[in-house]
């Protein structure tokens, strides 16, 4: 597999992971360089690793997890964008009850991103692809746009304010109704 081929593979994979630290940025709470990095990390890391499990997996995990992944992803993501949207409505509530960049947050976002990275690991198993450069090029740029949503987020939160924690919440709900519904219907237009 060739770099540009493998570098859109990863962008289209990071897109979760970027949309979802646009809707972590505004939360506030990981608007420190360690936290940042720490979430930009492991969304990188997970997809790199997701990638390397479905190659490794073949056929016998990945089958079965294909069956659930796509409400797993969206139970996760509903979980943590419902959290957020009745933050953003009530004054007093805090976005996230822990900082998102560490815990059971941080793994629930983490695998709610990622599970994608697994089919395309076992896509490229199938057509007997090597998978440590397409790996390792799909966790750099996942870390790199995971980043840049952080930021993004923050800006934007600095300037709307609670409005950007509901529009925040409403985006990971999205991505994860999307995520269904591109799985349940091949073709879907994928926002």
């Amino acid at each position: 597999m060739d770099l540009l081929t493998s570098f859109i593979i990863a962008v289209g994979l990071a897109m979760d992971s970027f949309a979802v630290s646009l809707g972590v940025g505004t939360s506030g709470l990981a608007n420190y360089f360690k936290a940042r990095f720490r979430l930009a990390f492991h969304f990188g890391f997970f997809q790199m690793m997701m990638t390397l499990l479905g190659w490794l997996a073949g056929s016998t995990i990945a089958n079965f997890i294909n069956g659930f992944d796509h409400w797993l992803a969206l139970a996760l993501l509903g979980y943590v964008g419902f959290n957020m949207i009745h933050s953003g409505l009530n004054p007093d509530k805090q976005r996230f009850e822990h900082d998102p960049s560490r815990g059971k947050t941080l793994i629930m976002l983490c695998v709610a991103t990622s599970l994608d990275a697994m089919a395309v690991g076992l896509s490229l198993a199938i057509v007997k692809t090597p998978v440590l450069l397409p790996s390792i090029m799909i966790g750099v740029v996942t870390l790199t746009l995971s980043a840049v949503g952080l930021l993004a987020g923050e800006k934007m939160s600095y300037h709307f304010g609670k409005k950007m924690e509901i529009i925040g919440g409403i985006l990971l709900l999205v991505i994860g109704v999307n995520i269904v519904l591109t799985h349940l219907f091949p073709g879907w237009p994928i926002i």
